[in-house]
């Protein structure tokens, strides 16, 4: 199956046969054709990687050819919808807009699992990883790589209890990348720490066989900090020790990625203090890669907010450096994980990145003197102080212990509130048991003794072999359990959207297949209290169901508070059914401008009637504001309040192309009554056939206006380029005519 750009992504398609689909490839891939210049439309630019053969450009490069460079970074959006299905389309949506590391979020229960689960029970913030669900999407993503030509990495989490499974499973089923880090587990999870280290060895040993980026979860000391920007020696720490113990285990350092987050946020100096950070952490870690996120722990529900805090982060990463760029959804401080802000999110990305291309060719960061040389040299002894205290009270476990972890101290300042963990406590306690002398398993990626010689010395390379290799090599061995649950399952979901998949139907949505989901912004002229439950009223009175406030901004105190209100529409409209004109076709800047160097163009203007409004007119006529005036159209703009005489008079006198007549004043239809007269005006002075009358106005509809006389009419939504386009087509229509 071919994927084509005008048609949806066939669910149905994704999972026929899903229980034969075997992923074509394994291991992390990198961006192509970094480090090199490349010329990209009229611009020269210095860190971007090869372009995609499909994608969906940034709004403005409509004013540049439609290019869309891609950053040299990987980008990274998260998605956590909870139905996989809808998340395929998601993902889609992504890559187009550049994504190229689609990371699914689990839920929080699943890392209480003690097995490897099956079935979809719906998440809320995460889906539980089931085989089903890796399957179909690794299948869809093979599919969308191919779409936009470029290598798609897929990624979940390797822990909780359940861990080794889930490597296993990631393996066998071509997840590219993973979440591991056994400190997460035993600091936000609290599973016993002996536990979660053994089943890292094993999980990790796993991942290094499939050649997996692994990302550590250090960065979770900051966001669940009292003060994060004070965990900066830490999270160093926790950086150290989770990528020796995988190095031991024989990971590359090129395939361990540190997950670091600028520790603070506006209004705080956040520069000041994350810059040095950011430097010191990747000096430090020269070997490994970096994979920068953004900050979460301060991000409130205002998405502005969200994204200028993502665009500072962003901006410390060009001025250092970045493997993975990683998003969030600017919407995660209200927890409702749309499609549209995994969009804006992989789009401030790419902007931000490609705006601030070559940035480190024009600046250089002062790093041997002042305030940065400084504070990255204290981290960086504060961070080895630390570990060095870690080895004198007797290693990481008496540290965890003792509160070590998450102290809302300053290093070497503690103020006893870390986290405490016991040696012998926490899920899983007293589960690991040392294997017998004679412990054999015929598998690949092992970690441990396995006493293969006793049994084949042939085999010790290969333990596998011994039964004709293990699911690895042999993926028919692998069990595929399908759906468990009768009610609550993939089929049943898209049985319920059947009409909305398959027909002229639609349903707005921000999730789901048909949630019916929309957003509205409201200004209420009252406080903050006040505010929420009249927008609640309003919502409701819309006919809205399901009505809930998500944010709420007081703008001043007295005069008002914005809100933000989502509510579920309980009807679809049938698309069918809708009376859609054509599309007008829109000429390029440079043809517009070519046709009236060829043959210069003369317009006069003005707002008809009694009518006092201007702002619209000139908009379609500045330079400024993009009208047409920058093609070259010689305009003669009359004012406001202009009888049509005078205006028709004026189109004379000048020997004008065309008349363009603005009107608002919709009462009695004056506005028809008016282009009514200007083309019977035209009619007696006898230059009807060879001048064009244009109107517009926010109530002026196009058929109406032809009806009264006009050429053409433009209502609400009109750029200058319309209006320009349409002026050159006419004038060579009338000149056919004639």
């Amino acid at each position: 199956m071919k994927l084509k750009p005008n048609e949806k992504l066939d669910l149905n398609y994704i999972l026929k046969d899903i229980d034969k689909y075997r992923p074509r490839r394994r291991g992390w891939t990198w961006r192509k054709g970094t480090g090199q210049k490349r010329k990209i439309g009229e611009f020269e630019y210095y860190e971007t990687s090869e372009s995609l053969k499909q994608s969906q450009p940034l709004p403005a490069a409509r004013s540049f050819g439609n290019i869309d460079p891609q950053p040299d970074y990987v980008i990274t959006t998260e998605i956590a919808s909870g139905r996989f299905e809808d998340d395929i389309r998601r993902m889609r949506m992504a890559a187009w807009h550049g994504a190229d590391h689609i990371m699914v979020i689990r839920t929080a229960g699943q890392s209480h699992f003690d097995g490897l689960i099956e079935g979809t029970p719906q998440g809320v913030g995460g889906i539980p990883v089931t085989r089903k669900q890796v399957r179909a999407q690794r299948k869809a993503l093979d599919l969308i790589e191919d779409e936009v030509g470029r290598p798609i990495n897929y990624h979940s989490y390797v822990s909780g209890v359940a861990g080794p499974e889930i490597a296993v499973m990631f393996a066998e089923e071509g997840v590219n990348g993973a979440h591991q880090d056994p400190q997460y587990n035993v600091l936000y999870r609290n599973i016993n720490m002996i536990r979660s280290f053994v089943d890292a060895a094993v999980a990790k040993k796993v991942m290094v066989w499939a050649d997996m980026a692994q990302i550590d979860g250090a960065h979770n000391a900051n966001a669940t900090a009292r003060e994060a920007w004070k965990v900066m020696p830490e999270l160093m720490v926790q950086h150290a020790l989770n990528s020796m113990y995988s190095v031991k285990i024989g990971m590359k350092k090129e395939n361990i990625c540190l997950s670091t987050v600028p520790p603070t946020a506006p209004p705080a100096p956040c520069m000041r203090i994350d810059l040095p950070y950011a430097v010191a952490l990747r000096e430090l870690f020269k070997d490994y890669k970096m994979r920068a996120q953004m900050n979460t722990k301060y991000m409130e529900s205002s998405t502005r907010e969200a994204t200028v805090t993502h665009v500072l982060n962003l901006l410390i990463s060009r001025l250092t450096n970045a493997d993975i760029q990683s998003t969030i959804t600017p919407d995660e401080g209200r927890n409702v994980p749309w499609h549209i802000y995994n969009i804006e999110a992989c789009d401030t990305a790419k902007q931000a990145l490609v705006g601030m291309d070559g940035l480190r060719e024009m600046v250089q960061l002062k790093r041997n003197e002042g305030e940065l040389a400084e504070k990255v040299r204290e981290l960086k002894e504060r961070a080895v102080l630390f570990m060095e205290e870690i080895l004198e009270v007797g290693g990481y476990f008496k540290a965890v212990e003792k509160g070590f972890f998450v102290d809302s101290g300053y290093y070497p300042e503690r103020n006893g509130d870390g986290i405490v963990r016991k040696i012998d406590g926490g899920i899983g306690a007293g589960t690991v048991v040392e294997r017998e002398e004679d412990y054999m398993a015929p598998v690949t990626a092992h970690f441990g003794y396995n006493n293969i010689a006793q049994y084949d010395e042939k085999a010790v390379d290969n333990p596998s072999s011994l039964i004709s290799g293990s699911t690895f090599e042999n993926p028919d061995k692998i069990i595929f359990i399908d759906e468990l649950d009768e009610n609550d399952n993939v089929h049943k979901r898209l049985e319920e959207t059947k009409e909305l998949r398959e027909t002229t139907k639609i349903k707005p949505e921000m999730e789901w297949m048909g949630d019916g989901v929309i957003l509205i912004t409201l200004f209420l002229p009252v406080e903050e209290r006040v505010a929420e439950f009249a927008a609640l009223e309003f919502g409701k009175k819309m006919g809205l169901e399901d009505v809930e406030v998500i944010h709420k901004e007081v703008m001043q105190e007295a005069e008002g508070t914005r809100i933000e209100l989502k509510g579920k529409v309980p009807f679809t409209i049938d698309t069918a059914e809708l009376d859609i004109p054509p599309k007008p076709e829109v000429m390029s800047d440079d043809e517009i401008r070519k046709e009236i160097e060829m043959e210069p163009m003369k317009i006069v203007a003005g707002t008809v009637g009694e009518d006092e409004h201007s702002v619209g007119l000139r908009e379609i006529i500045d330079i400024k504001h993009g009208g047409i005036e920058k093609y070259g159209i010689e305009c003669h703009y009359l004012g406001t309040s202009v009888p049509v005489e005078k205006l028709v008079d004026a189109a004379i006198e000048l020997n004008a192309d065309a008349i363009l007549a603005s009107t608002i004043i919709s009462h009695d239809d004056i506005h028809y009554k008016n282009m009514k007269r200007i083309h019977e005006l035209c009619i007696e002075k006898g230059i009807r056939d060879r001048i064009m009358l244009v109107s517009g106005g926010t109530q002026v509809s196009n058929d109406l206006a032809v009806e009264n006389g006009m050429d053409a009419g433009f209502g609400r939504g009109t750029k200058g380029v319309h209006v320009a386009t349409f002026l050159v087509k006419r004038r060579k229509e009338m000149r056919n005519e004639n």
